[in-house]
């Protein structure tokens, strides 16, 4: 009868995790959609008021700073989602390794503006390194928040807190590209979605973090994100190795040029997976122990993901030139 009682109440919170894995998969998709649209309009805009030398110029920092920021989370926001079970001293611990993290990257990013600078030639780069330096720092002291708000299950808030940041960030790059900032609109632009989406994380979850402790069980845990972590750093390189390459030698504006269209072929497929693949993990990771149905799940899981993404990357390579012209302008 206990053992009657005990799967009774398995199956029962199997089907609650997967009732509330599809609610939040939809408040994800809807989110996500609402940032697509955001996104293309963003760029499409953009376009037309900035060159491609500007966007070419802030490409050339992002792709060091983007491999910066890869050490930010550092897999600690994973290690604390996919957790069966985690304790408060193990969260404030995890935060304050974020923070000296995002603190060591932005000096690091200091440190390393006039390298970058001369490696590309291009002296417009090191103010621009100098200001995206801040975001670590920024985005490190709420990476922990933002796990909480993952690990429970939160996907509206969270997809209400991406449409919220990517909004401020459209408001403020589109009005400074107006008044003539030129690419410091989208250096702008990054740093408020970064700041907006912090702050957001920090008052809705309300948790404030205690002081680190030692033997508070985050061993496990640091090399669990030093995995994801290595794994980021082998990803991150195969899809933007070019980029450093085009910018050394080619210059600001046919970096500019293949990044537009890089993330027009991106913005698609980027949200999709996002909207999948952020539920996913969360949901999942409740079904750790649980091998069949996290197999079964897993696959589902991919197949949607894949019958979405594929017909859109088709689309955008069978009308590719239609695509440029509508979203981006005749002098793309």
């Amino acid at each position: 009868m206990a053992e009657l009682q005990e799967q009774d109440q398995a199956g029962a919170s199997h089907v609650a995790l997967k009732q509330k894995a599809v609610r939040g998969g939809m408040a994800k998709l809807v989110g996500q959609a609402v940032n697509f649209v955001l996104r293309i309009l963003f760029v499409s805009i953009m376009a037309r008021l900035l060159d491609p030398v500007d966007f070419g110029l802030v490409a050339m920092v992002t792709v060091i700073t983007g491999f910066y920021s890869l050490f930010t989370e550092a897999g600690l926001s994973a290690a604390t989602i996919q957790r069966a079970k985690v304790t408060n001293e193990q969260t404030s611990t995890l935060f304050w390794v974020n923070l000296l993290v995002g603190v060591l990257l932005a000096l690091l990013c200091l440190v390393t503006a006039p390298v970058v600078s001369r490696f590309y030639d291009e002296p417009r780069l090191f103010p621009i390194m100098v200001v995206l330096a801040t975001g670590f720092m920024i985005t490190a002291a709420a990476v922990q928040h933002a796990a909480l708000l993952d690990r429970s299950l939160r996907f509206g808030v969270i997809a209400a807190i991406d449409v919220l940041s990517q909004s401020v960030s459209f408001i403020v790059g589109i009005a400074m590209a107006f008044a003539g900032f030129r690419y410091w609109a989208l250096v702008a632009s990054t740093i408020s979605m970064q700041i907006t989406s912090a702050v957001c994380v920090w008052m809705i979850t309300g948790w404030i973090p205690g002081l680190p402790r030692r033997g508070a069980g985050t061993r496990s845990m640091l090399r669990f994100g030093g995995t994801v972590t290595l794994n980021n750093m082998v990803v991150y390189l195969a899809y933007n190795f070019e980029k450093l390459l085009l910018g050394r030698f080619w210059g600001a504006d046919a970096l500019g040029l293949y990044g537009r269209a890089y993330q027009l072929i991106n913005i698609p497929t980027q949200n999709l997976n996002l909207a999948v693949g952020g539920v996913a993990f969360a949901a999942l990771s409740r079904l750790q122990h649980d091998p069949i149905r996290l197999g079964n799940y897993f696959l589902k899981g991919y197949r949607l993901a894949n019958s979405l993404t594929l017909p859109t990357t088709v689309f955008c390579a069978l009308f590719a030139d239609d695509i440029v012209l509508v979203l981006l302008g005749p002098k793309w």
